[in-house]
């Protein structure tokens, strides 16, 4: 067994203990659970979908714990600038201007997970800073580079309330690797324990009962390296998703119907390379915590709504409606392609 091989073995033990940690604080989401894990193990941005209470940042702080590094957060307000990213001014006590470091670069390289809450809230010029920092992991600061190694940024949208809000960009969107939807659990049971345990109603505790830093996140750029190097596509299964990646530009050509909708006029671009790319990534992982060290049909079935919807550019027409049209368009997109 060579040095990547041991290293995956080992780590995909620790990734499905980390998993169940984490599912045990945030009950009825097993689906999410996985994907968030998934994102994390393929170093990608995750933008979240859910309503108000859902737990999403219960989510992202039980990650966070499990995880070991810094966990950061900021509120998405129609008066927020990059610089309160960055820096903040006060009062000290003894009545002069002090500046300290904002959310974005207070923990430095320790910063592990950064919660943008109602990101469609900010201006575009907060995006943009958002974006560099997503992109390059790190952002410009008291006249030095601030790297931030470790870095992944998780947003929500408000999908709810439309007033003074900003929608995200679809460059914006394209680099997030996946867009996960959150809901309410559907069994009876968990939805009882939710409203009448006494644990889940302290998030401080619950979080704080998760066993900290069970894996050292340091390290998981290298075991992402190792995990894309190592977990396989078959010449095959490259051709299904390059076939995926044709359909989601053209889909009436591979016969795609969706009822109410001409699929020969609905698209202005399909998914983009570096979205084809995470996808890929994306499903190597998905194989590796399922045991294998090759990528099959159904790895990339089940992480290709999530990396590929959000990222579709519909016609004008039809644009305002994409959260009504994307789960009757990825559907069919997976039934209309033939899997090897």
């Amino acid at each position: 067994m060579d040095r990547d091989d041991s290293l995956l073995s080992d780590w995909r033990a620790r990734a499905l203990a980390l998993e169940e940690e984490v599912g045990r604080a945030v009950i009825g989401q097993s689906r999410v659970v996985r994907l968030v894990n998934i994102a994390v193990f393929a170093r990608g941005h995750v933008l979240l979908q859910g309503d108000v209470g859902v737990g999403k940042t219960t989510l992202l702080r039980a990650f966070s714990q499990v995880l070991g590094g810094a966990f950061a957060r900021v509120e998405g307000t129609v008066d927020l600038m990059p610089n309160d990213l960055v820096y903040y001014t006060y009062i000290d006590a003894q009545g002069r201007p002090a500046v300290e470091p904002g959310p974005l670069v207070r923990d430095g390289e320790n910063l592990a997970i950064f919660f943008f809450n109602e990101i469609n809230r900010a201006r575009p010029q907060v995006h943009a800073l958002m974006l560099r920092a997503m992109a390059e992991r790190s952002v410009q600061a008291f006249n030095r580079e601030v790297k931030l190694p470790h870095l992944l940024v998780f947003a929500d949208r408000n999908r709810v309330e439309r007033e003074e809000t900003f929608e995200i960009a679809s460059a914006a969107r394209d680099r997030f690797m996946m867009e996960i939807t959150i809901d309410a659990p559907a069994d009876e049971a968990q939805r009882r324990a939710l409203v009448f345990e006494s644990r889940f109603h302290d998030t401080d505790a619950l979080i704080g009962a998760l066993p900290s830093a069970m894996v050292p996140h340091q390290e998981l750029g290298e075991l992402g390296l190792a995990l894309q190097r190592g977990v396989q596509a078959a010449p095959a299964l490259q051709d299904y998703a390059l076939a995926l990646w044709r359909a989601t530009a053209a889909p009436a050509d591979y016969g795609v119907k969706v009822s109410g909708l001409d699929t020969s006029q609905l698209m202005l671009a399909g998914a983009s390379p570096r979205g084809m790319s995470l996808m890929m990534r994306a499903a190597r992982v998905a194989a590796w915590l399922d045991g294998r060290a090759y990528v099959t049909p159904e790895d990339v079935q089940s992480v290709f709504v999530e990396t590929i919807a959000h990222r579709l550019c519909y016609q004008p027409v039809y644009e305002l409606q994409r959260h009504e049209i994307a789960p009757h368009l990825m559907p069919a997109l997976l039934g209309a392609v033939a899997a090897p």
